[in-house]
């Protein structure tokens, strides 16, 4: 009995012992993570233009990852394959829907469709025109571990800043290093997005030429891809209800021989509107540029032409064919185009995607990315405009893979409308526009750099961040030969160098 009574006491002892060193070790492990999050928190916090406060989504330690997820991708265009390419790597099952036949987006091009309405966007997605070459130069242009190199298997363009088809032959090679095509649905329009129970989409699609009400699916998740520049936006011009003459939108436009020995005013500032005034201006009688930034006298013949003006914008256009500036000036004209840019356009979305557009804003995004209400499950890739695309799409992509995966955590939806409110707010007090609401010309990089940060991947190089502005200055200095001339050959050499590692 003795010896059973010492037993039992001392198992009592090592039992309240081993407790009290289980309690402690918990404790400790639960203060070391509290003190992790905090300096994770800390590192997360940026005074970006972008945003107020930048919640932490850090990957490090990694919650538990959910199982592979099937995804819909709406777009086989560059943001479309960045994105189809980062879902996968993250280990999900993506599903790419595409209405042309190959993949490339806005770079595939195509002769304008036949329509009675040169003002929309018909039956062709693409915008370019036929003598269209890059204003980035290739080295900033390309993903991140896929250069655009003109040493690379398959180029056939070695300029600087090749035409659009070495675009296109440069997608359609990141299509097949990546085995992405064979994720691709071709011809295949998606007519409707609709949320389902338990947090999925319906997704009804059809082949092209078929009829009927389409195939319904239903994925775990759907990422927008589709683009921006197809649906044509329109100035509002006064009196031209009643004007004779013709008015088309760029995105029709292919090439200048039509407008022989015609007089046509072209609307707006941007890069569209420089090359197509440009182009045309080889065989029409005159052109004359209206830009709504320009000074109400401005009336300025272009250096080098004999037949192109700068006014300002328009102010009415009449019956009997003239058109008005606001100077007061006015000329007979033949055609309006409007090189006037781009609505955002979600046709397949309805009222449960949480999302409207007005004035070109896509409202409420968390970081231009992520409708709160709904995310992760729906999510946007490649909105922000003025900026460098192709790593832009990637850097989302990844982020948006790695959010689906649980590896990275989004804040609460509380959290994420309070920064969509202060975005909106800081807007407001630098006096831009609605419709500039995802203009990123001031602050692309530091946003590059904050989703480098949520994907513990490296900012993007110093020499491309030079490259785009040093590119920006150069063409103001060299408007008409800025593609063949430059003095960064420094920055390229740097370029080529980096991209030793991936060539």
């Amino acid at each position: 009995m003795q010896a059973t009574w010492r037993d039992r006491v001392r198992r009592d002892v090592h039992e309240r012992r081993t407790k009290r060193s289980t309690c402690f070790t918990k404790k400790k492990t639960q203060l070391l993570h509290q003190k992790r999050r905090k300096k994770q928190r800390a590192r997360n916090r940026s005074n970006s233009p972008s945003s107020t406060r930048l919640r932490p989504h850090s990957p490090s330690p990694p919650p538990m990852q959910s199982a592979p997820l099937r995804l819909a991708v709406i777009g086989a265009g560059a943001a479309g394959l960045a994105a189809a390419r980062e879902l996968r790597r993250e280990g999900h099952a993506p599903v790419v829907f595409e209405r042309a036949a190959a993949v490339g987006g806005t770079w595939l091009y195509a002769p304008p469709a036949t329509s009675s309405d040169p003002l929309g966007a018909a039956a062709t997605h693409s915008s370019l025109y036929a003598s269209l070459r890059t204003n980035l130069p290739r080295e900033s242009m390309g993903f991140l571990d896929f250069p655009f190199s003109a040493a690379a298997p398959g180029s056939a363009d070695p300029r600087r800043f090749p035409g659009h088809e070495e675009v296109l032959r440069y997608l359609e090679a990141f299509a097949r290093r990546f085995d992405l095509l064979r994720l691709v649905r071709f011809e295949t329009e998606v007519l409707r997005v609709r949320r389902e129970g338990r947090g999925k989409w319906e997704v009804t699609s059809r082949k092209l030429g078929d009829k009927g009400s389409g195939q319904e699916e239903v994925y775990d998740a759907v990422v927008v891809c589709n683009g921006h520049y197809t649906e044509p936006r329109i100035a509002v011009i006064p009196g031209v209800d009643a004007w004779p003459g013709k008015q088309m939108h760029s995105h029709n436009y292919r090439v200048p021989e039509p407008f022989l020995d015609q007089v046509v005013i072209i609307i707006g500032a941007a890069a569209s509107a420089d090359d197509i005034s440009r182009d045309i201006a080889s065989t029409a009688k005159e052109v004359h540029i209206a830009d709504r930034s320009a000074p109400v006298c401005t009336c300025v013949k272009q250096p080098g032409y004999d037949n192109l003006w700068l006014h300002s914008m328009i102010d009415r256009a009449e019956e009997d064919g003239s058109v008005v500036f606001q100077d007061g000036s006015s000329i007979k004209a033949d055609v309006i185009m409007h090189c006037t840019g781009y609505l955002y356009d979600f046709p397949f979305l309805g009222d449960d995607s949480t999302i409207t557009v007005d004035d070109n804003c896509v409202d409420p995004l968390y970081k231009h990315v992520f409708p709160p209400e709904v995310a992760p499950q729906l999510s946007f890739i490649g909105l922000p405009w003025k900026v460098i695309p192709f790593p832009l799409f990637e850097l989302q992509s990844k982020w948006v893979a790695g959010v689906l995966s649980g590896r990275i955590v989004l804040p609460s939806k509380e959290e994420m409308m309070e920064d969509v409110k202060a975005f909106y707010s800081k807007l407001e007090a630098r006096g831009w526009p609605k419709r500039y609401t995802h203009n990123f010309s001031n602050y692309q990089f530091e946003y590059d750099d904050w989703l480098a940060e949520q994907c513990s991947h490296p900012p993007i190089e110093e020499w491309r961040k030079q490259m785009y502005a040093i590119n920006g200055i150069n063409k103001a200095i060299r408007p008409e030969s800025y593609r063949d001339e430059w003095d960064d050959d420094h920055l390229v050499a740097e370029a080529n160098e980096d991209f030793k590692k991936y060539l």
